[in-house]
């Protein structure tokens, strides 16, 4: 009926304009419109409460307890969700579960995390899709006004349906009116309510937590979703009943697909994943990059020249003031001014430490933070203020809260033994966060806190060395934060500052963490040949230890090249036969064996032995360490008789100086073990070596990269014995930890797949002879 009647409008206007024109059919519209709008408001209503009607809807999914019609034609334009145009990327996860919230008919669910993560966006994506789904959907923006939240929900439930006269009655004080708008929420399916940036939930109200207690206007109790967006991530604040989805950065992939959607011309996916590392997938950032690349009068045009000058211009490119930023809903879209938001509403709620302490963090290096550097006396230090420790752990909590720092992570000591792992808490800071926070120091000058910061390393170094093996995880969390260290050291300083990385590096040596050792090697390295000279003996020892850094991420060739280098230096400055120069030969000699160059090494390590032997005398621990080195060569040469005398003779040596349970002396009991294996005594050396490993384990620990050589060597003598399952076994933990403490590319590591894809295959043939070997390097 109510077509025929529009039908008959519309004639009326065509036959109109055909006769007098468009203003004499203006006229005839207006006239005929009434007239319509008359006869067809009984059959709208009509139709809107029939059940088959126009906007009527079925219950959803299993609310047949409620109404069975949703109005989804009557959303009001101001409640109406934005319209999202750029593609969502990688939040497929979390939209996933917002719409199957929304399917459920039940619930609420809260968007939440760090500013600039893109909660709006997601919560805007989740809504269009609930419109596709033909449901009710709403749009509210949180505006710090609990009584203008309230107005807007009494007109969503006006919307679906809530009676006037019952808002009239509630607002005469005859009903609780929050009560009244969730009583008929709870009796209406199939909508969607998303109420954006709520980051002051407190405000919320009414009364004090209401919204944990869901007393107040935020409640899981509709027939449809409640979506709340929030930078606030505590449990704490939204009680148990809510979903907390909370964002993270983007994953690399999806960070370049933001950026190749906004600049598809700026280069290839390569640059463009290159450009979300640096932005740490953070999509304010990258959408920021992505407007600035696509625009035509930009000074950098592809993804390479901006990721390079931002390390130039980050100020200017990311960090840049905005005259409106005291806007908040402007301060929200600007990269330096978003976390402003948050810290603000710290310090409003009494966290008054919260953004000295984010500054302070930020002044540190690109990576975790041990939380045990974090202590009062730091901050104490950096501002002048008293500091206590229960006002720094609400500051760090609330920090956390609004995610301005990464989930709290646990470093555990991969090396720890005896079943007791050490852990050691840890701070995670956002890169772009930290960039950020690191140009707004109050003040010109960063140099006040970076003497506090330099000092508080500098002893907490000292107290990781003075720890011994408990200290090894806090030493991998120091190392990356050391190098600006000894940047910013003086000449009056700068011995104390190299000191300070040298000990760090040495107690990183002894905890086989090879990477973070290179690191601080290098560093020392070249800070000396510019401070000192290239042939200063300083420099020549921080070569050779740069060397063997090398050496043990598999480097060979690089070390090599060093100790050569460092060598011919030494001769020339100290003589042959000094000491330092035969440690230059014998850590020469080592590399030249692992790049197969096995009699040339031979050869090198019987001359370095003799000397030592004249030099210092043929027990002392450096003549130890060439003897069992010449052994490990003689050995790759096949000359297996002569190897284990030598290493039968070193390890006794090594007992009597160094004790049963010093890794040197466990070190010569596994490549003891090897030449017996070698020699064909395979019982024997698959004790040894199983003694050996479990002595290994209790000093340094089940992942320490000595242990896992030895752990490959017994499953190579098991193998030999035809224990292939066993043999199997410990191949497969071998190469997990190596692939974890090592890489994937480590020289050790490949060694591990292949003999782990050796013994699967001696499982299933049964005799076979052929077993690859890992000779254990000898300690340079």
């Amino acid at each position: 009926m109510l077509v025929a009647v529009l039908a008959v409008f519309l004639g009326a206007v065509v036959w109109a304009v055909a006769r007098f024109g468009l203003e004499a059919a203006d006229q005839t519209a207006s006239v005929v419109g009434g007239t319509v709008a008359l006869v067809s408001l009984p059959i709208s209503l009509y139709a809107l409460r029939a059940p088959g009607g126009v906007g009527a809807g079925a219950a959803v999914d299993g609310g047949s307890a409620a109404r069975e019609w949703v109005p989804a034609a009557a959303v009001d334009a101001s409640l109406r969700p934005p319209v999202t145009t750029a593609r969502v990327r990688g939040r497929d996860s979390e939209l996933a579960l917002v719409n199957r919230l929304a399917r459920s008919g039940r619930g609420m669910a809260v968007v939440c995390g760090a500013g600039g993560l893109g909660k709006t966006t997601l919560a805007a994506e989740a809504a269009c899709q609930a419109q596709q789904a033909r449901r009710a959907v709403f749009w509210i923006g949180w505006q710090n006004d609990p009584s203008r939240l309230a107005e807007d929900l009494a007109r969503v439930a006006q919307d679906l349906g809530l009676a006037e006269k019952r808002l009239e009655a509630a607002r005469r004080g005859r009903a609780v009116l929050v009560d009244v708008v969730w009583e008929h929420l709870a009796s209406v399916p199939g909508w969607v309510v998303v109420v954006d940036n709520v980051d002051t939930p407190a405000r919320v109200g009414p009364g004090r937590d209401a919204v944990a207690s869901y007393r107040g206007w935020l409640r899981p109790d509709g027939a449809g979703l409640l979506v709340v967006t929030s930078r606030d991530t505590a449990v704490g604040t939204w009680g148990r009943r809510v979903q907390l989805v909370q964002l993270e950065p983007l994953e690399e992939m999806a960070a370049a697909a933001v950026l190749a959607d906004a600049a598809p011309s700026a280069g290839s996916e390569a640059e463009a994943r290159a450009l979300a590392v640096r932005l740490g997938g953070l999509p304010l950032a990258l959408e920021a990059a992505g407007r600035y690349l696509a625009t035509a009068t930009s000074r950098y045009r592809s993804f390479i020249a901006y990721r390079e000058a931002l390390d130039r211009e980050f100020g200017d490119l990311l960090g840049a003031e905005h005259p409106q930023a005291a806007d908040p809903e402007i301060a929200r879209t600007v990269v330096r001014h978003t976390w402003d938001l948050s810290l603000e509403q710290l310090h409003a709620d009494g966290y008054t430490l919260a953004r000295p302490l984010l500054r302070l963090l930020a002044l540190l290096g690109a990576a975790p933070v041990p939380r045990s550097l974090i202590i009062p006396a730091l901050l104490a230090d950096a501002t002048g203020q008293d500091v206590t420790a229960a006002a720094l752990d609400a500051a760090l909590a609330g920090l956390h809260q609004y995610a301005l720092l990464g989930s709290p992570r646990t470093a555990v000591d991969t090396s720890a033994g005896d079943g007791a792992a050490v852990s050691v808490g840890q701070v995670v800071l956002h890169p772009v966060v930290r960039e950020v926070m690191a140009i707004s120091l109050p003040g010109s000058d960063p140099a006040p806190w970076h003497t506090v910061l330099d000092a508080h390393l500098t002893q907490a170094v000292q107290d990781t060395v003075a720890a011994g093996r408990p200290g090894w995880p806090t030493a991998r969390l120091l190392a990356p934060h050391l190098p600006p260290l000894l940047d910013r050291a003086t000449d009056q300083t700068f011995t104390d500052a190299r000191d300070t990385l040298d000990a760090l590096a040495d107690t990183l040596h002894e905890a086989g963490t090879s990477t973070e050792e290179h690191l601080l090697r290098q560093h020392v390295l070249d800070a000396e040949t510019r401070h000192l000279g290239p042939d200063h003996s300083d420099t020549l020892s921080s070569r050779g230890s740069l060397a063997n850094a090398l050496y043990g991420l598999g480097q060979h060739q690089e070390a090599a090249d060093l100790q050569r280098q460092n060598l011919s230096a030494r001769e020339r400055a100290l003589g042959p036969r000094h000491p330092d120069t035969l440690i230059s030969r014998n850590n020469l000699a080592n590399a030249l064996n692992d790049l197969g160059q096995h009699q040339e090494a031979a050869d090198l390590h019987r001359r370095t032995l003799t000397d030592f032997e004249r030099t210092l005398g043929p027990r002392h621990p450096d003549t130890l360490i060439s003897r069992n080195n010449l052994a490990n060569a003689l050995g790759s040469l096949g000359q297996y008789q002569e190897a284990a005398d030598l290493h039968r003779r070193t390890l006794t040596d090594r007992e009597r100086t160094l004790g049963l349970h010093h890794p040197d002396t466990l070190m010569s009991g596994n490549n003891l073990a090897v030449t017996l294996n070698d020699l064909g005594q395979r019982q024997e050396a698959a004790d040894l070596h199983r003694r050996t490993l479990t002595d290994f384990e209790r000093t340094l620990g089940p992942r320490h990269p000595d242990t896992l050589i030895s752990r490959n060597n017994l499953a190579n003598a098991l193998g030999s014995l035809g224990q292939y399952q066993e043999a199997a076994d410990l191949h497969r933990r071998t190469l997990t930890d190596r692939e974890r403490t090592l890489g994937a590319d480590h020289p050790d590591t490949l060694a591990s797949r292949h003999n782990l894809a050796r013994a699967e295959a001696a499982m299933t043939q049964a005799g076979s002879s052929w077993w690859s070997r890992l000779r254990r390097r000898g300690r340079p």
